[in-house]
């Protein structure tokens, strides 16, 4: 029973490490959206860039560009936290 165990296990393993990774850029965009977050420093602003692009049947049919302006370090109340907003995490929602 342990032999089974141990070669099933080796087995997943090679398995797994068989599967090449794909990068980005290589994605297939014939119907795809493409989202890239940015965040850049101004002095005490911190800008929060989105460019949105929307292929569909191998052709860009929209593009829009958004950006947030927050405070580098913005005052809450009680918030004693000195963590910047450029060193935040970013947490993405896919609906």
């Amino acid at each position: 029973m342990n032999y089974l165990t141990l070669f099933s296990s080796i087995l997943l393993l090679v398995s797994c490490q068989n599967q090449p990774a794909q990068k980005l850029e290589n994605l297939d965009k014939k119907s795809a959206r493409e989202v890239t977050l940015t965040t850049v420093t101004k002095g005490d602003s911190v800008l929060h860039i989105t460019k949105q692009k929307i292929w569909y049947n191998g052709e860009q049919i929209a593009e829009q560009n958004d950006t947030l302006i927050t405070a580098d370090k913005p005052s809450t109340w009680g918030g004693t936290d000195t963590t910047s907003l450029r060193q935040v995490p970013i947490y993405v929602t896919v609906q």
